[in-house]
């Protein structure tokens, strides 16, 4: 009989008040020695989970990918199949087609805390030999469930830079997305437009094709923005090679194993692990080729800009002004923190019937972004306002760090096709290698959206295009991301 010898380790169950997302209790169960396959099975549990019939109709999800090393080797991607897979009662378990990771997610109506105990993932480990001491990490990152549907896009009375319209009207008449067929921009009758009152508006020209996701079709995107403990997870999982160009403290990034602009990680080189003292908090620093490793290594794709605004306001009407949370409100005195870093990090002074999110008038000396999910568990009631959640229960997609998004406004972004990761970057570059992606080097083919800490309040309207189109590859103390997934 084949027998595997495994050592075991957890990676992604990172600690976050606002789900507090953990994977514990893994092992390996129903070894099958003649097809070469075993049961990785598993605890998963997170905090605050909901699956919901009406309204936005949605839930959330965990998307876990397994990854394993061979005799103390590189960590390699694991394969996995619906076929002998084992929900947890109370769960839904859906394996990807690709095999590349799966979606745990509630079976049934309700909310509050998920404890799935004894899932089990089959995972095809092929030729491993009977002698190999195996690693196992199996990772956890929340999702969202945007379902499919109709939706409007920019369109607003407001002033929003370059906001999409509807071609032939005013730039205040919405562009509704009622399927995922071409989408031609043109101003004219039919037609997707946009303004581009500056350089970085985007061409307004070209064809979106059938491929390019619109964001009528049902997706995943993460809840929250890219954490410096997820970041530093990846980044520990790589080789020493890799590491060199993906080292978020070197000259390219933000030059500094100290704190800066409250990014914390740090980086001795070598064979040493990265840290970060500020695990929760979204990281920033990260260049385009860093954002699409990340995305290619854990099986995800970038979120287009369509989709942006669909994660936003759902299916209703835009609203003048308004920011991701639906209205125009939003608060205007600074911000004070306590418990700074932990995962109890919280606002002590959150408005109260308004907006809230991190950006230039409430950062007061913050002078960086905070921890995800703050603003839910700050708040004093639990609503889309003073949470500044999205219609579909998506955090920050307003402040907080930019929201790098797939740009319509030029031909690289354009040729976009929604291709997934396959959960294996270049061995010597450690880039992502996914084909009609957003261009590492140049930047080409990504927008920012939703705005940072930073910026005024003009830049984190959901409308708001300013920099639609802008082609940056480097990374800065404003910018983050958050990685998608086409539902299967």
């Amino acid at each position: 009989m084949k027998k595997i010898i495994l050592i075991i380790t957890v990676l992604f169950s990172y600690s976050l008040n606002a789900n507090n997302i953990r994977v514990s209790n893994i092992s390996l169960e129903n070894l099958n020695d003649i097809s070469n396959w075993v049961n990785v099975e598993f605890d998963l549990a997170w905090d605050n989970s909901w699956r919901i019939s009406s309204g936005p109709s949605n839930w959330d999800a965990a998307w876990v990918v397994i990854k394993y090393r061979v005799n103390n080797g590189t960590w390699t991607h694991a394969i996995i199949s619906q076929a002998n897979s084992t929900p947890s009662t109370g769960a839904t378990l859906d394996v990807t087609p690709d095999g590349i990771g799966a979606l745990v997610y509630r079976d049934a109506d309700g909310s509050g805390n998920v404890n799935f105990q004894n899932m089990q993932i089959r995972w095809n480990f092929g030729s491993t030999d009977t002698n190999d001491i195996i690693d196992i990490q199996v990772h956890a990152i929340e999702m969202v469930y945007v379902p499919e549907g109709s939706f409007y896009v920019g369109g607003t009375t407001g002033d929003e830079a370059n906001k999409f319209h509807s071609g032939g009207f005013s730039t205040a008449s919405s562009y509704r997305v009622t399927s995922e067929n071409n989408l031609t921009i043109a101003n004219t009758s039919g037609n997707l437009y946009y303004t581009a009152s500056n350089a970085s508006g985007g061409d307004q020209t070209g064809v979106l094709s059938l491929s390019y996701p619109k964001g009528f079709g049902a997706f995943y995107s993460m809840k929250y923005e890219v954490s410096e403990s997820q970041w530093v997870s990846f980044f520990n999982s790589l080789t020493e090679n890799q590491k060199t160009n993906r080292d978020v403290t070197d000259a390219t990034h933000k030059n500094s194993d100290a704190v800066v602009s409250r990014n914390t990680i740090s980086w001795t080189g070598g064979t040493a692990s990265a840290t970060t003292s500020a695990p929760d908090r979204a990281v920033s620093f990260l260049s385009v080729a860093d954002m699409n490793a990340y995305m290619d290594w854990t099986g995800l794709r970038p979120l287009s800009e369509l989709e942006y605004e669909k994660a936003c306001r759902g299916p209703i009407l835009p609203k003048p002004g308004e920011f991701a949370w639906g209205s125009a409100n939003i608060a205007s005195n600074d911000y004070t923190l306590v418990n700074s870093g932990f995962s109890s990090e919280r606002i002590t002074n959150p408005e109260v019937n308004t907006g809230n999110a991190l950006y230039s008038i409430t950062n007061g000396t913050i002078n960086g972004p905070l921890r995800n999910g703050i603003f839910a568990s700050s708040a004093v009631n639990n609503n889309r306002e003073e949470t500044g959640g999205s219609y579909y229960g998506i955090m920050e997609l307003s402040g907080n760090l930019y929201e790098r998004c797939v740009t319509v406004g030029t031909a690289q972004g354009r040729a976009f096709t929604g291709i997934h990761g396959n959960g294996i970057i270049s061995s010597t570059t450690g880039n992502g290698t996914v084909s009609n992606w957003p261009n590492s080097t140049t930047g080409d083919g990504y927008s920012f959206r939703g705005g940072s800490w930073l910026n005024g309040a003009d830049f984190i309207r959901v409308s708001d295009r300013f920099d639609g189109a802008s082609i940056i590859a480097s990374g800065n103390n404003r910018l983050g991301f958050r990685a998608a997934r086409t539902a299967p």
